[in-house]
């Protein structure tokens, strides 16, 4: 726009001009307002954009979400993990570690001879050839192909001298006189295939008739799933009470979808074992839930969780931060900070003394030596500090991600790093994450449960068999053990 010049003194038309340069001015005054509200609209749009971005680029290298997850539509997997070198670690079984094979049995359940059939080429009939014994053995390993018998139990009565009469009594798991009931054995299937293989009723139905002949309806399979769950009430009990006085927890939560309402409904699990326990818990995410769970009774424990801010709202507990979800939100700041130092030297810190760590315990330490620790540890340090004075922390905004990470890794280090001065504690809760990953294969294969109390049965089986299954028992054994009501009870370990 042309500005005017500025008028002579004296001349008639100075209001006029006056009137222009105002209204000139007012309208600049407009344009500057126009562009500041655009500019700060466009800063608005590309952090909205930078963060959907992050949000898209999140997976199971960089976050919490399950590999599952990893091929969804817009998602990006997680790079490809370095090909092992020529010093690297081997493909397949690793030295020491526990292998399976065909064995031969010493004591075979069947022994079938095979003789020579047929005539000598003298013209003998073998069949009356001298016996040399065993010149070769084979074995097959192999099932019986299973029918479902039926059994009737007829109950004789007798009649004493003195006239009384007696009746004989009703074997276990059979039902009113002139009814028919499945044995424990069938009953024992239909619960292992439901809780232990995430088996559908309809279509555990089906795969029992197939194997046995038996066609249980869909509605006693069903119904299974709340007689087994009392019948493992006590031993769950018993691993309740064992968490609580177990001196290492691991911790963790995981939505799944049960109960009526929308689909966008949800409900979580929670989960806290050790490597013989296993305790699930339905909830949903919120201080209730957390407090109505075994925290509240474990003063003093420590419990292995991710940063999740419910478990810091739980007096007495002692906490050591999950090291690989750490790991995870390293990677994540990596790739919003691409040339910044700070995640890489927090990362190889880290993972330096889990090795340590791992290392120690191999070799019956109760900690890493100072020696090995020390260093890593003031690397660790520093990075948070290289981290924190890249990326200041600005009054009344958002911050980044990357900030409150560090802010947690300064704040919290002695709950980061606890699993370096006792080895009891492992620097992760992965144990936990396995524990709970079973709820989503669940939800794959047979998708929303629709009752929660029907979700609370089956999980009260799962952390019972998983807990048997962790001391070596066999588990649908335990199983019918249980509908027998004789359950498989964990062990009370010696005090120390």
């Amino acid at each position: 726009m042309a500005v005017l010049p500025p008028p002579a003194p004296g001349c008639a038309s100075c209001a006029a001009r006056d009137v222009v340069i105002a209204e000139q001015a007012r309208v600049l005054e407009e344009q500057a307002a126009a562009i500041g509200e655009l500019r700060a609209g466009m800063a608005a749009l590309a952090a909205e954009v930078a963060e959907l971005r992050r949000r898209l680029g999140r997976n199971s290298g960089n976050s919490s979400m399950a590999p599952s997850a990893d091929d969804l539509p817009g998602r990006n997997p997680p790079a490809p993990k370095p090909k092992r070198g020529k010093g690297g670690r081997r493909p397949g079984k690793q030295p020491g570690a526990p292998g399976s094979h065909l064995a031969w049995s010493v004591s075979p359940d069947e022994r079938v001879p095979h003789f020579p059939a047929g005539a000598c080429a003298c013209g003998a009939d073998l069949a009356a050839a001298a016996d040399l014994g065993v010149a070769a053995s084979h074995q097959i390993a192999d099932i019986p192909l299973e029918t479902a018998t039926v059994t009737q139990h007829d109950l004789h009565e007798v009649a004493c001298g003195c006239g009384r009469v007696h009746r004989a009594p009703a074997p276990a798991g059979t039902g009113a006189p002139g009814t028919v009931t499945y044995g424990l054995a069938l009953q024992a299937w239909c619960v292992y295939l439901i809780a232990a293989h995430a088996i559908p009723v309809h279509r555990c139905a089906e795969l029992i008739e197939a194997l046995t002949g038996a066609e249980p309806s869909p509605g006693f399979v069903h119904s299974m799933i709340g007689r087994a769950a009392a019948a493992v009430a006590d031993s769950n009990r018993a691993i309740r009470a064992l968490i609580i006085l177990a001196h290492v927890v691991s911790a963790d939560e995981t939505p799944i979808r049960a109960g009526p309402g929308p689909k966008t409904r949800k409900r979580y699990l929670l989960v806290a074992c050790t490597n013989l326990l296993t305790y699930y818990f339905l909830g949903d995410r919120s201080l209730k839930t957390f407090q109505a769970f075994v925290f509240p009774d474990m003063s003093g424990a420590v419990v292995v969780h991710d940063r999740y801010q419910n478990y810091a709202a739980i007096p007495g507990l002692i906490h050591q931060l999950c090291a690989q979800h750490i790991l995870r939100d390293l990677a994540a700041a990596a790739e919003t900070c691409p040339g910044a130092h700070w995640p890489v030297q927090i990362t190889q810190a880290l993972q330096g003394l889990i090795h340590a760590a791992n290392t120690a315990r191999a070799q019956g330490l109760p900690a890493i030596p100072s020696e090995a620790a020390a260093p890593l540890i003031h690397a660790f340090r520093h990075g948070v500090l290289l981290g924190l004075s890249q990326i200041p922390r600005v009054p009344g905004r958002k911050q980044e991600p990357g900030r409150d990470l560090l802010e947690c890794l300064r704040d919290r280090q002695d709950d980061v790093l606890r699993f370096t001065t006792d080895l009891r504690i492992p620097p992760t809760s992965n144990q936990a994450e396995r524990d709970v990953r079973p709820a989503k294969t669940q939800q794959k294969i047979s998708g929303r449960l629709r009752s929660e109390q029907v979700t609370r049965d089956r999980y009260a089986i799962r952390g019972y068999i998983s807990t048997a299954a962790k001391h070596g028992a066999h588990v649908l054994t335990a199983i019918h053990d249980a509908l027998a009501g004789n359950p498989w009870m964990p062990p009370i370990p010696e005090p120390p």
